[in-house]
């Protein structure tokens, strides 16, 4: 009887820390590094990478079809919004900075957003339905780039008044998950050599490490009224030293994980309440605590994952064209 009671400690153990979790490439090869994804539901996935390249499937990702958008081969298109199999978004980061829009499954983009100023970088999108949403970019003369949306993207409006950022602060573009956009509620995080937290037109220090242009918060994501942010040092992938915060966003307090990813972390994501995973260069972590403890579940480095909108399925995606389903 004892060594059945243990047997079932043992197993149940393994299932809460999730030692259970299972991650399974469903494509790959592809000549792209990977750092925008969107889940639309359990079947419609989008992908975005570098050399103008998107996948999609519409099959719960047993399969993708790529394309490369035609004159954007040489271009990195570090995020992507879709709505369903027909609609999807992306940025074109930098020389000259673009948004283009396909509404026909991607057989046609029409750009509809593009800036030439010297410095234009863009970094990430949110939307908070099929109609508003909101891009962020590197700041000029040190003030935030954001523009808006109204109508799903056909037309973008650049914000007057945005946050003036320090010298040496600015955004990373490793995973389009560094802004959240909902109603009455704006965040995004910045890094470099400084670390804040932008909520509502107010700014908050992290601590997060910063100092380098290699640290800093590169993700964040929220749950009702939590928020877990990670970063580190993309330089140093293994150091997890100050690189998740967790954030009670009615209080604004900060609190750092008892145990921390295992590693620099470009992308978290809240499963549900209590599951979140954040995967990074060197591999990917799991908490089944908010956040509190972080356990590494995979070696396999990612740079993005996302949960489905409209479902309960969770995907990575990163270098070589890269993209995993993570079993639950």
């Amino acid at each position: 009887m004892k060594n059945f009671k243990l047997f079932f400690f043992i197993i149940l153990s393994s299932f809460q820390f999730g030692l259970a979790q299972k991650i399974e490439i469903v494509s790959s090869g592809t000549k792209t590094s990977i750092r925008g994804l969107c889940v639309v539901n359990n079947k419609i996935i989008w992908a975005s990478g570098s050399n103008g390249m998107v996948a999609k499937s519409t099959n719960g990702g047993n399969s993708f079809s790529w394309m490369q958008v035609p004159n954007f081969g040489k271009r990195d298109f570090r995020d992507i919004e879709a709505f369903d199999s027909n609609t999807a978004i992306i940025i074109a980061i930098a020389d000259p900075a673009q948004i283009l829009k396909t509404t026909d499954g991607g057989k046609n983009w029409k750009i509809v957003f593009s800036d030439s100023t010297k410095g234009m970088f863009l970094d990430a999108m949110n939307f908070r339905d099929n109609k508003n949403g909101i891009v962020i970019g590197d700041p000029i003369n040190n003030k935030t780039f954001i523009a808006t949306t109204k109508d799903g993207g056909n037309s973008w409006t650049k914000k007057d008044s945005t946050p003036s950022l320090a010298e040496g602060e600015a955004f990373f573009a490793s995973s389009g998950s560094n802004v959240v956009y909902k109603k009455k509620m704006m965040l995004f995080v910045s890094g470099g050599k400084k670390s804040n937290l932008y909520h509502n037109k107010k700014k908050y220090e992290l601590p997060i490490v910063q100092g380098l242009e290699s640290t800093g918060a590169n993700s964040i994501d929220v749950y009702k009224s939590k928020a877990v942010i990670v970063g580190g040092d993309f330089s140093k992938d293994s150091n997890a030293t100050n690189n998740c915060v967790l954030v009670d966003l009615k209080k604004m307090v900060f609190t750092q994980p008892k145990t921390s990813p295992t590693g620099y972390r470009s992308s978290v994501v809240y499963i549900n309440q209590n599951i979140a995973i954040a995967c990074g260069l060197n591999g990917v972590d799991i908490s089944n605590d908010a956040g509190l403890n972080w356990q590494k579940i995979s070696n396999d480095g990612f740079h993005v994952a996302k949960k489905s909108k409209k479902g309960k399925t969770v995907f990575l995606a990163g270098s070589k064209g890269r993209i995993a389903k993570m079993i639950l």
